[in-house]
């Protein structure tokens, strides 16, 4: 359910867009993402990182979209959050903290360190290679190609890297010792023992 609703703007964006075109669709996807923000913070007392970077990011490649009645803001600003991504996972890995161990937390005890930041590595590298295909579909193909695009071909494109992680960590993934004995819901993804 959460995932649906991480995407809620972006299926919004591209229905708007269909119906009323990229200045329509801009706007709603700002507002709703600005309303879902809003609801995390009511209903739990706090925002997510991501959902703030991104809330952020289409407040101002948005209003620069409408203000400047130009839509090369708003087909830039998913590069910028996957280049900021890959920076938040390239840091974590500079600072001996990979942020694939917080990800895959509830794995994390059963994987070696390498493997995690293997992972890491390939997230940076992910994220990275969207950016610049974002970039080349918006600037290469028409604004219609660019959200299909940006809908069907970057989110399809996420699922078969994370299913070929999830295929690639059943691999090497080792049940930890104990952990069969652990009554559930006992935890997991702490510190490796």
């Amino acid at each position: 359910m959460k995932l649906l609703f991480d995407f809620l703007p972006i299926v919004l964006f591209f229905a708007v867009f269909k119906l009323h075109g990229i200045m329509a669709a801009t706007a709603v996807a700002m507002a709703a993402s600005i309303l879902m923000a809003a609801y995390g913070w009511l209903r739990h007392r706090k925002v997510e990182p991501m959902q703030m970077i991104s809330a952020g990011l289409i407040v101002v490649f948005g209003g620069a979209t409408l203000l400047l009645a130009d839509e090369r803001f708003i087909k830039v600003k998913p590069t910028i959050l996957y280049l900021v991504l890959a920076g938040v996972f390239a840091g974590s890995h500079l600072m001996g903290k990979p942020l694939t161990r917080k990800v895959f937390a509830s794995l994390a005890d059963g994987l070696n360190p390498s493997i995690l930041a293997r992972l890491n590595h390939w997230w940076v590298g992910f994220f990275t290679m969207l950016g610049g295909l974002n970039l080349w579909v918006a600037w290469r193909f028409s604004t219609d190609v660019w959200v299909s695009f940006k809908l069907f071909g970057l989110l399809g494109l996420t699922v078969v890297f994370v299913l070929a992680q999830g295929l690639y960590l059943s691999r090497h993934y080792v049940e930890p010792e104990g952990a069969a004995d652990k009554p559930p819901g006992s935890g997991g993804g702490g510190a490796p023992h």
